[in-house]
Parts: structure tokens; C-alpha cells; sequence
């Protein structure tokens, strides 16, 4: 389990609503309490897409490890070359990529050269093949071909040089990581181990997909939405099932989630419900930070710990749990991954296409699509219905809309702030 500070109940009095938490303010109570896990693995490259360093990764030579051609052409001496006519060169050999020339290029003499191929010795320049031409004198190299000694010539350690720290500890794994690993003969790497997330519905209306239902059930969509973002994000996931809303089953449930898990998710059972259990247990349990944040959709989000693991408690509709858990669960998770400098997503400005009805109070994260006018500027609209049970606008949406809590109605054509949903969900 991850050691976490200690927490306290945070007052959020001065706000808009006493039991609520302005967003950013919530964003920034949640970071101050997280402890990354400690526990290093070495892994192979293969195995480390996603994954995050544990150590910097310093590199054991040079990249590229030699001179090398930037084209296909002709190594030469820069000085041989006349500035204003023709200058005819002897051949003396060739260099392919792997297959180095082992003449030395002396004055008036030239190399085919390949693109990666070795620059010879004695030559500091590369004359592309298109400004030269190849007759039964010699090589003929056109005035005017190369500008500069050094021209189209690669240099060794010009990428990195042995010794560069070439990652971070703290940094994540991406195929472009993988691939630098491989160009520096690193075939394994210490990483973080994976953090473990337990997670399960609460809600006597939920049944398990595959089960007829029976008059007043639905299916248990969150779960399955909950799994594959965990799964996005590189998780150990545990799916507990759903617990139906019975004091006892929801403790047991909360103590085999917070003995075998880092962080233990819930969807349902935190609002203000007569059967929603969750807070009484919670606050027997273990400690909480919020119950409600000023927001919405998703509202009723929890966060505390229970034993020496995590909680996010977020709502049951199908809308809210995706919102919250990208407006909050990611970066901490993240965050807890041992990621270093984890930031919201960001955002960018795009215009309304439609207005939007809004009251002040609270931050809203409205589903939408975003498109290019004919003018190549960025509009924005929205999903239509804005329901939190409308699972189907996080589908079609490729955007989330983000309105500031003071914000009102909204015009078409009004600035405002889009947070890009591709390569989030």
C-alpha cells in the first residue's frame, strides 16, 4: 500500500456551497495528500511502454556512434571544390551504411557516399548526388553544390554524446522512449512497479452485463468504463464486482479493497441518499478530504483514504464517473505512478457555434464537438442533452466544454475554454 499523509476533514465553507469544493481548489487538496509508490522493477524495453522511470537513463555512447552521410552523394574535401565552375574529382571507393570505405580521401579525390554511411578519413563534406555527375574523367561536381565545409555531414554525439542523461527518473515511457532506448543498445530500464487499483459498483439496481433484467435494473456500465480507463492508464486493475447497498457487504468489500490495492474506487452510494451508505462507512473507516465538489456534472466525488490506500468515491451515472474521474482520478493516479511534473489537461480557446444556457455557481464540463470553421478558426457546440445519464455524449463528443463557476449564459460566438478528449479517453 502506499504511505499517505494524514488527512483532515477540509471545510469548505467559504464557498459557494458549504459541502462543496471549487474545483481547483479540490484538484490542489488531492495532490498536497499523494505519495508515489517506492517499489522499483527492472523491466525490458518491451516490457516498458507506459511505464514510468525510476532511475535517469544515461546513455553508454554516442548517437550517431560516428561522421556519417545525411544523403546519398559524394564525400569530399570542401576545399577542392572551385566556388564558381565545375571541379572534376577522382573516385576512389564507396561507403554504404554498414559497409565502411577504408581509402583516406586525398586532394581532388571523392567517395561515393550512402546516406548513414561512414564518412572516410580525410573527407568533411557531402555533395548530394543531384549536384554531381558521374563521367569516364572522373566526378563532376557542379558549381555552387555545397556552401560550406560540413555540408550534409552528420557528426558523432551529434544526438546525444555518452554520458547525456537522456531521460528523467519520473518520466513516462512512449513508443519514441522505447525506440531512443533501442538506438542506445539499453535493453532494460528500472520503472515504478504498477500501481493497483481495486474498484466496484455500489447499488442494488445494478446487475452484471449478460443477466436478463428484472423490472426497475439497469446493467453496470461503470465498471467497464472505470476498467478500460484504468487499462489506458497502465493500472493493475481489480474489479470487485457490484456490492449491493447492505452495511456490511460495502465494509467487507472496503477492507479487502484498501488490503490489496493502492487506491480503491467506487462508483454510486455518495450523495446524500437514504440508502447510500458509503459516507457513514467512510467516516468510520478511514479519513475524507471532500464529499461534494462544485461542479458539474459530478457533484457527489469523494476522495479520502481508507487504511493505507486511496479512495475516489465517484457518482453512479455513467457521464459523471467519466468526468470526474478525467477531471481528478487521472492525475492523481498519474501523479501516484511516480510521473513527475503531471499537469491538467490542457486547454485552448475555441468560439461557440450555439449558445449555451448556463447558471453561475458551478464548474461545468459540458460534452462537445469541436470542429474548424471555413475559416480555419475552432468552433465549438455541444453534444446536445447534457443529462449525466446520456452515456452516449461522451461517444460523440470529442471535447469536454469547460465553463468557469462565475460563468452565466453563454452567446454563440463567446470564447470558450475546450479541453481536447483524444488520447485522454
Amino acid at each position: 500500500m502506499i504511505p499517505t499523509k494524514t488527512l483532515r476533514e477540509a471545510s469548505c465553507a467559504d464557498d459557494y456551497d458549504p459541502n462543496s469544493m471549487p474545483v481547483d481548489r479540490a484538484r490542489a487538496l488531492i495532490t498536497h495528500y499523494l505519495e508515489p509508490v517506492t517499489t522499483v522493477e527492472r523491466v525490458h524495453i518491451r516490457q516498458a511502454l507506459g511505464r514510468t522511470l525510476a532511475a535517469d537513463v544515461v546513455s553508454p555512447i554516442d548517437v550517431p556512434g560516428h561522421d556519417n552521410s545525411a544523403m546519398d552523394g559524394w564525400a569530399v574535401q570542401y576545399a577542392d571544390l572551385a566556388p564558381g565552375a565545375p571541379t572534376t574529382l577522382e573516385r576512389i571507393g564507396e561507403s554504404f551504411a554498414g559497409r565502411p570505405c577504408a581509402a583516406t580521401v586525398g586532394r581532388g579525390q571523392a567517395v561515393r557516399i550512402f546516406t548513414g554511411g561512414v564518412m572516410p578519413q580525410g573527407a568533411d563534406t557531402v555533395v548530394m548526388q543531384e549536384r554531381a555527375e558521374e563521367r569516364g574523367d572522373g566526378v563532376v561536381v557542379a558549381p555552387g553544390a555545397v556552401t560550406k565545409t560540413g555540408q550534409n555531414r552528420r557528426f558523432a554525439g551529434e544526438d546525444v554524446k555518452a554520458g547525456d542523461v537522456v531521460f528523467h527518473r519520473g518520466q513516462a515511457m512512449k513508443p519514441a522512449e522505447i525506440g531512443m532506448l533501442a538506438s542506445l543498445g539499453v535493453n532494460e530500464v528500472a520503472v515504478y512497479r504498477r500501481l493497483v487499483v481495486a474498484f466496484f459498483s455500489t447499488g442494488d439496481e445494478l446487475v452484471s452485463i449478460g443477466t436478463p433484467l428484472a423490472a426497475g435494473q439497469i446493467y453496470d456500465s461503470n465498471r467497464y468504463t472505470i476498467g478500460a480507463m484504468l487499462s489506458r492508464l497502465g493500472c493493475e486493475s481489480i474489479d470487485m464486482g457490484v456490492v449491493p447497498d447492505v452495511p456490511d457487504a460495502l465494509e467487507r468489500a472496503f477492507r479487502e479493497a484498501a488490503e490489496c490495492a493502492d487506491v480503491v474506487i467506487t462508483s454510486g452510494g455518495v450523495s446524500v441518499g437514504e440508502a447510500d451508505y458509503v459516507k457513514q462507512l467512510l467516516e468510520r473507516m478511514g479519513e475524507v478530504v471532500f464529499w461534494k465538489i462544485a461542479m458539474k456534472p459530478g457533484r457527489p466525488l469523494a476522495y479520502g483514504r481508507i487504511g493505507g490506500a486511496h479512495f475516489f468515491g465517484l457518482p453512479g451515472n455513467p457521464v459523471s464517473v467519466m468526468v470526474t474521474f478525467y477531471q481528478f482520478v487521472r492525475e492523481a493516479l498519474l501523479a501516484l505512478q511516480g510521473r513527475t511534473n503531471v499537469e491538467p489537461v490542457p486547454t485552448f480557446k475555441a468560439a461557440l457555434g450555439a449558445p449555451i444556457r448556463k447558471a453561475p455557481g458551478r464548474t461545468e464540463f459540458q460534452r462537445g464537438i469541436l470542429a474548424r470553421a471555413a475559416d480555419g478558426s475552432w468552433t465549438v457546440r455541444t453534444t446536445g442533452d447534457q443529462g449525466s445519464g446520456i452515456l452516449s455524449s461522451m461517444s460523440q463528443a470529442n471535447c469536454f466544454i469547460v465553463l468557469p463557476a462565475e460563468a452565466g449564459n453563454l452567446d454563440a460566438g463567446s470564447p470558450v475554454d475546450v479541453q481536447p478528449l483524444e488520447g485522454l479517453i
